[in-house]
């Protein structure tokens, strides 16, 4: 395997001892909420969602997918976008810069065995997805305005008692943290200081990205959840077949070597002594990070399909299974592919995140694979910052009214300008606990009424098999 380093791309060397202190809390933040009962919460959960439904969300796959291609669209249903908009939006959050940064990020914490638990957090946030997509549908409540809107604290507020209103509340209140455009502005920015800059960026180089970043971000978010929809079907995919190419080139030279990585990711994941602190820690590494990319669980999802045109929850539900094949099966894995096959995340040095990617990248394509992530990059980071301030807003309306969701568009952009300019470390933490967060009211509220889905699932299926 290649292990040649480039050194164009290094994270940032000093900070203040305030920063310091900052990640220092940050990293126990995420350690205390991604805890063995979260993950537990969601594994079990979707386990617990797989055995309910008897597999439909595997055995129906294929519905899904006729879902996507328009057979089922209803114009003239309740909603504010169509099915394929909906996936969209939903896939421009999910398959953000943590498909790249995030990998790389899972894989310096708990080496190739975290990738395999990624996968088990995909084929199991499969189910998880048909559960809370559905309801996301099923339970739509009125905003303040008296808009329909879905999501989790909708679905707590409208179907279960009074008593489990707070969950609704923490959700909305993750909600505003986790959906936050940090995470994405500080890794694009890193990438373009170390293309532009050759690593050696200038002090008001981040200040200087961050605000063009936030007017190409405000351009998009003023025209609503529609044009951020239509430029996610525009960008995505695209962005997924040149980052298909860019890994298959990768693969092709370094053959031989791609069945030692695979088994190196079986056999470190289930290892007692692997790199994370064991079976045990790499189970959380990979586990928190899966879920950091497909967000199967988390509630962001439930969202975006809660804002379809249908009236068949079990439809959108069936829809929301192809998120995390695309995502984390097939995106995440190149990213992870390529890093393994290039050996520089077993180098001591300062490489993170996407600069550890990029330097992947750099030493099997040259100038070309830089150019070329730097593109893919650029959709990913700008259509899952787009995206996020939909669930942003959505989260701010139902906590404050949604009257008051416009001005949250400005907040959102002085979020990006900050992201740009902070730690790493301490906007993934941050954002990484806040999903956390998120997943807890989500799973609680998915479990105790799935046994309303797997109702509902019975009979929709059993009508579609006498319509055809």
């Amino acid at each position: 395997m290649r292990t040649a380093k480039c050194h164009l791309i290094r994270t940032r060397e000093s900070q203040s001892p305030a920063m310091n202190r900052l990640e220092t809390f940050a990293q126990h933040f995420a350690d205390a909420v991604w805890g063995t009962p979260l993950v537990i919460l969601l594994l079990g959960g979707g386990l617990f969602f797989l055995i309910l439904s008897r597999a439909t969300p595997y055995r129906r796959f294929g519905h899904g997918i006729a879902v996507l291609l328009g057979r089922y669209d209803t114009p003239d249903a309740a909603g504010e976008i169509s099915h394929k908009q909906a996936l969209a939006a939903a896939l421009s959050n999910t398959m953000g810069l943590g498909n790249i940064a995030g990998v790389a990020l899972a894989i310096v914490a708990g080496g190739p065995g975290a990738v395999f638990w990624m996968w088990v957090s995909a084929i199991v946030g499969i189910a998880t997805k048909f559960f809370t997509c559905s309801l996301g549908v099923m339970y739509r409540g009125k905003d303040s305005l008296g808009n329909l809107q879905g999501g989790p604290m909708y679905v707590i507020r409208e179907a279960l008692p009074k008593p489990f209103y707070p969950l609704a509340v923490l959700f909305a209140l993750a909600g505003l943290i986790g959906t936050l455009p940090m995470f994405q502005a500080n890794q694009l920015t890193a990438l373009i200081q170390g293309a532009a800059f050759d690593g050696n960026a200038p002090a008001w180089a981040p200040l200087l990205i961050g605000v063009s970043l936030a007017g190409v971000v405000g351009s998009v978010i003023f025209g609503g959840l529609p044009r951020v929809a239509n430029v996610a079907i525009a960008l995505l995919p695209t962005m997924v077949i040149v980052y298909l190419l860019m890994t298959a080139w990768v693969v092709i030279n370094h053959l031989s070597a791609v069945p030692v990585i695979l088994m190196s990711i079986v056999s470190e994941a289930l290892s007692p002594t692997a790199v994370g602190g064991g079976f045990l820690g790499v189970m959380l590494i990979g586990i928190s990070r899966g879920a950091f990319s497909n967000e199967a669980g988390v509630g962001t999802e439930v969202m975006a399909h809660g804002a379809a045109k249908t009236n068949e929850p079990i439809r959108e539900g069936m829809l929301a299974t192809l998120g995390p094949v695309f995502d984390t099966l097939i995106v995440c894995t190149c990213t992870a592919i390529v890093i393994l096959l290039s050996g520089n995340w077993q180098q001591p040095g300062e490489l993170s995140g996407i600069t550890l990617t990029a330097n992947a990248f750099h030493g099997e394509m040259g100038g070309l694979g830089l150019a070329l992530l730097a593109f893919v990059a650029l959709i990913l980071s700008t259509t899952t910052m787009f995206t996020g301030w939909y669930y942003g807003a959505k989260c701010f309306g139902f906590l404050v009214g949604a009257q008051w969701q416009p001005y949250f568009r400005w907040f959102f952009v002085l979020a990006v300008i900050f992201g740009a300019t902070v730690s790493i470390d301490v906007v993934f933490n941050l954002i990484s606990a806040s999903y956390g967060l998120m997943a807890i009211p989500t799973m609680i509220s998915s479990i105790v009424l799935a046994p309303k889905v797997a109702a509902a699932s019975r009979d929709y299926f059993a009508a579609v098999s006498t319509r055809t």
